[in-house]
């Protein structure tokens, strides 16, 4: 395990807190393995978790009825999971080396399923497959997780609207905490759907201006033709059909904060307008005689890399240093898996009750059978959710609503069928790497493609699994050299990769092993790729995310 790097960048003027220079991990202390409570009968034991920090110092650790012990995030466990319908028999749980963890089943006991498949004698798990999470379920009543946390004591704090107790949530928190009361420009970087404006609308909540405006806009949809009258407002008949005077996003916004979304996607003119304001403090509408000061806290979020479209000439670098004071790195909902089953409880009761059947979660079936199964909550738990938070809320929505009038909520195969049914676009923002491609691709590539097949484009469904192995490695993982090698589009091999569960992909490592990875190789990102086998330019981006360079 390596330390993580710590510190402040400045960047004209700006200066910028990398995001794990949080107390809890300046002295990056070392992860230990835990279950953590996905799903239980008695709802409110969803969350807690069992740290085994001596794991590596045990024979075993037994996992059943009556141990180990479980607890809040942070806090000392008091309470096995207690329920009368799991074995005493216990699933064992052992340290191996090079940081792998066995699960054991010897002793028959209850029916244990392990990333959907039932566990008969043993299975191994390795170092990144733990950290990745992996899913148990015992005697369909019981979810957990298997993952590596922070067990450090944590900081007393208000939730602040989140819902969650994850690592990674709580150092949201964190950040959230110490820049509300700042007066420094915010931007949120994060996939789509992990919550940024819930984040903006939290940091407005924690600050000073709480009881001021907070006006939230969608940057790519302002029209760059009526920009300038929409972000700094209009004189009266400043403009063809200008009747009366309008005060602006900005002006709304005065004394309070205004939220930027999709910032990314901002037309040029605009750019160089909020530049302006930004730099000089004053905004001037349109029509108007004089230029005046605005009071405003900016925030500003996006799922696009702001270096590359830098790079590309389609963003301003002196108006992402302007933005860029404080950032905050929002955690995609993959890897913050242990938060799931809080989420989704969340969500579901929301939709229940709007539609008059909250009692249904609380109250079991004549039976005993909870309404909702655990089965449903495992196989959410394995998905990676490309749409993130938003796309599970709308499963929830979804699941609430094909289950009415039924006894128990119906998981499959509605179930199945929602989770395939992922926009496009989730795809692409969900994984770097395929938007990347989306990105880059280019007519001449695709030529240069359909020639060296020789007729047309090959059908994603004739490339086999070693052959898409093979064309990667000896591309050297470079996946437009691959596509080419084997006549497809750049399109369908990121379909294809994201179909192999033996090819990596950079958005999905774990941050500790992209670290040590770092380190091991002194930052020399051709023996990085080498020894990940994930895209180059995919990797350092990740590199990028994790401050490390």
């Amino acid at each position: 395990m390596v330390t993580e790097r710590t510190g402040l960048t400045t960047i004209a003027n700006a200066t910028t807190l990398h995001p794990d220079t949080s107390p809890s991990r300046r002295a990056c202390p070392r992860l230990a393995p835990s279950l953590s409570i996905l799903y239980h009968p008695r709802l409110e034991r969803i969350g807690e978790r069992a740290v085994l920090a001596d794991l590596a110092l045990r024979d075993a650790v037994a996992l059943s009825r009556m141990e180990p012990y479980f607890g809040p995030p942070g806090a000392i466990g008091d309470a096995p999971l207690g329920d009368t319908h799991l074995s005493r028999k216990p699933l064992r749980i052992i340290a191996l080396p090079d940081d792998r963890i066995r699960l054991d089943a010897a002793e028959r006991g209850s029916h244990v399923a392990v990333d959907g498949a039932p566990l008969e004698g043993s299975r191994d798990f390795s170092l990144g497959e733990v950290t990745r999470g992996v899913v148990i379920e015992l005697a369909s009543r019981v979810v957990l997780l298997l993952h590596m946390v922070d067990p450090s004591p944590r900081e007393p704090g208000e939730r602040l609207g989140l819902v969650g107790d994850s690592d990674l949530l709580e150092r949201t928190r964190w950040h959230i905490r110490r820049v509300a009361d700042l007066g420094a420009a915010v931007l949120l970087r994060g996939e789509t759907g992990t919550g940024k404006e819930l984040a903006a609308r939290a940091i407005h909540q924690a600050g000073s201006r709480r009881n001021q405006p907070f006006v939230a806009v969608n940057m790519a949809a302002i029209p760059p033709l009526l920009a300038a009258a929409e972000l700094f407002g209009a004189e009266r008949g400043s403009y063809t059909g200008a009747l009366r005077g309008r005060p602006g996003y900005f002006g709304s916004a005065e004394g309070g904060t205004l939220f930027l979304d999709e910032i990314g996607e901002a037309p040029p003119d605009v750019q160089a307008m909020l530049l302006r304001a930004l730099e000089t403090g004053e905004i001037q509408a349109v029509g108007a005689q004089h230029p005046k000061k605005t009071r405003i806290r900016l925030i500003t979020a996006t799922d696009a890399d702001l270096e590359a479209k830098v790079a590309e000439g389609a963003f301003r670098a002196p108006l992402l240093h302007r933005l860029a004071g404080y950032e905050i790195s929002l955690p995609p909902l993959r890897d913050r898996r242990d938060d799931l089953g809080r989420l989704l409880l969340h969500f579901l009761r929301e939709e229940l009750a709007a539609s008059g059947d909250a009692h249904r979660l609380d109250a079991p079936r004549p039976d005993g059978a909870p309404w909702l199964p655990a089965s449903v909550v495992a196989r959410l738990a394995r998905y990676d959710w490309p749409g993130n938070i938003r796309q599970l809320r709308n499963v929830a929505r979804q699941l609430v609503v094909g289950s009415q009038g039924a006894a128990r909520l119906e998981g499959a195969p509605a179930l199945d069928h929602l989770l395939q049914r992922a926009a496009p676009e989730q795809r692409s923002h969900a994984d770097g790497d395929r938007a990347a491609a989306a990105r880059s691709a280019r007519p001449e590539s695709a030529t240069a493609a359909r020639a060296s097949s020789g007729s047309g484009w090959r059908k994603p469904s004739d490339v086999r699994e070693e052959e898409l192995i093979d064309a990667l490695r000896r591309s050297r993982w470079d996946f437009k050299a691959a596509a080419e090698q084997l006549g497809v589009s750049r399109t369908s091999l990121y379909a294809l990769v994201e179909s192999c569960p033996q090819v990596r992909q950079a958005s999905h490592l774990a941050p500790d092993e992209v670290a040590r990875c770092y380190a091991e190789c002194g930052g020399h990102i051709d023996a990085m790729v080498e020894r990940l086998m994930v895209s180059k330019r995919a990797l350092q981006r990740r590199i990028r995310e994790l401050r490390l360079a």
